[in-house]
């Protein structure tokens, strides 16, 4: 067992972290002139380009997720470690391409799971809203990341059973994010047809980050776009989306933007009546309320509560 969790943790996403501040310069500069010559004539919900107050908030989020990241990975990665050594009925080959293949479909596979369950029900929700609430579409969104991650780390423990080694895991999901991490652009159109069809893409992804009726909780992949093609959570661009959540919150606050929502999902369980009215605000899809109080706007981008996360 000790050999196996002191196998060294490789991560490529951390080594590829001054490659996403290097592209999200060059994208700054690349907008900037188009910014200032659209910004007149855009509503607050269709701002494009860079919002310096913004940037900042999702650098600052970015920066704190990395040690919140270390935190969760270390308990998990022991956890994934005892299983694999101790569970596994069999051990897969590192050196063996078709493993190379495997993981990284079930890597992903897992991904959507996990990405659907967060935006479908509310308790996952509070970790990932603080990935979508801002109203600018562009790779330092991307790195606008969430620190609650502990149903994230959860939603591999079907590799380590299956006798993925652990550190394979974390290489391969480091692999997935470096390639999300393009897809946090308005300046990439389109790819050709066939790619648009097997791979997420910007044009797939900004559909995921509308806050528009008919983008809401669509296209969850992470590297194939397969999944929501078969399991029906597809959504093509058609007009440009509105980002953000469904009504904007009115805070650069990374605390109120990270843990807001754990505080209105709190609120909501103590002044319900009955248990099926508490655990409907946690586990039901965000924007559930008892049927006496159904009817009211959609609460699900928006933090629940109908309001923002301001305090």
């Amino acid at each position: 067992m000790w050999d196996a969790f002191s196998h060294n943790l490789k991560d490529p996403a951390g080594a590829a972290i001054p490659f996403f501040l290097l592209f999200m310069v060059i994208e700054m500069f690349a907008v900037r002139r188009e910014e200032a010559h659209d910004r007149d004539e855009q509503s607050a919900h269709q701002v494009k380009g860079y919002l310096a107050e913004d940037t900042r908030t999702s650098l600052t989020m970015f920066g704190a997720s990395i040690a919140f990241s270390a935190v969760f990975r270390t308990a998990a990665f022991l956890l994934y470690t005892v299983l694999y050594v101790h569970v596994a009925p069999w051990h897969l080959s590192a050196s063996n391409p078709w493993t190379w293949v495997g993981v990284i479909i079930g890597v992903d596979f897992l991904w959507y799971v996990y990405h659907r369950f967060a935006h479908r029900v509310r308790i996952g929700w509070a970790g990932h809203q603080a990935h979508h609430s801002s109203l600018f579409f562009n790779f330092s969104t991307a790195l606008r990341q969430k620190w609650n991650q502990w149903f994230e780390v959860m939603i591999w423990l079907p590799l380590p059973l299956l006798g993925v080694p652990p550190w394979m895991i974390y290489f391969v999901f480091s692999l997935n994010l470096i390639w999300q991490f393009h897809l946090h652009t308005e300046k990439i159109e389109k790819f050709p047809r066939w790619w648009e069809a097997v791979f997420n893409t910007p044009s797939h992804h900004r559909v995921h980050h509308g806050s528009d009726a008919i983008y809401l909780d669509r296209n969850y992949g992470g590297i194939f776009i397969v999944w929501d093609r078969l399991f029906g959570s597809f959504q093509p661009e058609l007009h440009r989306p509105t980002y953000g959540l469904t009504v904007p919150v009115d805070t650069y606050n990374v605390w109120s933007l990270q843990y807001g929502e754990y505080k209105k999902i709190w609120q909501d369980v103590r002044q319900a009546r009955g248990v099926r009215d508490k655990l409907g605000y946690v586990l039901g899809p965000p924007g559930w309320a008892p049927r006496s109080h159904a009817g009211g706007v959609d609460r699900g981008r928006i933090g629940a509560g109908g309001g923002t996360l301001a305090e």
